[in-house]
């Protein structure tokens, strides 16, 4: 009779990742035939292997819970893929041939060599956000593939004035460490522009469309910020591209925040009322102002 996975690795079937992990780290070390010359031994590590695929993946191992040995028969999803070879979160971990084992490669099973047995290896993902998250900061949900099967959530902490390129380090998300010290898992931020802002270092860009009386006239006007609404005052005489400096309204920084700029924007209505058109006539009649002068 063929043995249980979960006796296998020596976990209950109510085992959550982290002891199977453990389990297996614990086995693996003990039963490669690299390591351990006596008969059986490759087979016995062989069946750890394959237990591991199995129970380390969610989805196989819920379909091993539910039709047993023979779960790859019952389940169409797999019987596909192990009609050409083993898993290995999503493909097989280890591969054999003959009657030995082919090369494993240790650091990726225990992060730091074969002869160090040591710390799990870090692992690295990337994760893009707004130029409103960098700025406020806050928290995201994320899922990161694992390379033991599945994937795995977490929860990262945005500091408020995050920068493009910043790593947030999340310890023992990474790579199984042989000395039960798992790796970090490395996340770095990449900003992203949006709509509405544009972001150049500790500096934030946002158009601020006006209209031809207020860039003629002048106005106090309100402008978005990721903070909040400001009011800044466009000077008389204003064109499009003219830029309002809006002093430690752009990302926050130790000592001193950056600037937020608005680029002014004329726009002009779509549809006139008659008597707005009138008026724009009038101006035109009366204005000596030639645009493109001088261009």
């Amino acid at each position: 009779m063929v043995e249980d996975l979960y006796s296998v690795l020596g976990v209950s079937r109510s085992a959550d990742q982290k002891e199977i992990r453990r389990a297996y780290r614990e086995k693996a070390r003990k039963f490669h035939p690299d390591v351990n010359k006596t008969p059986g031994a490759e087979e016995t590590f062989k069946r750890i292997s394959e237990a591991h695929d199995v129970l380390s993946d969610p989805e196989t191992r819920s379909q091993y819970d539910r039709f047993g040995e023979n779960f790859r028969q019952y389940a169409a999803a797999d019987a596909a893929r192990s009609s050409e070879q083993p898993r290995r979160s999503g493909g097989t971990r280890y591969t054999w041939s003959g009657g030995g084992a082919q090369s494993v490669n240790w650091e990726d099973l225990f992060g730091g060599g074969f002869g160090g047995f040591g710390r799990g290896a870090d692992h690295t993902a990337e994760l893009e956000i707004t130029v409103e998250e960098a700025y406020r900061g806050g928290r995201r949900t994320v899922q990161v593939a694992s390379p033991y099967g599945g994937a795995q959530e977490y929860t990262i902490d945005i500091p408020a004035g995050a920068v493009d390129g910043q790593r947030l380090r999340i310890a023992g998300a990474g790579g199984a460490g042989a000395d039960g010290q798992d790796g970090d898992l490395l996340v770095t931020l990449r900003v992203k522009d949006s709509k509405r802002y544009r972001l150049s270092g500790a500096d934030i860009e946002t158009d601020l469309p006006i209209s031809p009386w207020e860039a003629a006239l002048g106005a106090d006007v309100s402008v978005p910020t990721p903070g909040g609404p400001v009011t800044v005052h466009v000077p008389p005489g204003s064109s499009t591209g003219r830029r309002l400096r809006l002093r430690g309204q752009g990302m926050p920084r130790r000592g001193q925040p950056g600037d937020l700029y608005a680029r002014v924007k004329v726009v002009v209505p779509r549809t006139l009322s008659k008597k707005e058109k009138e008026l724009f006539e009038q101006l035109r009649d009366v204005s000596s102002f030639d645009a493109r002068r001088g261009s």
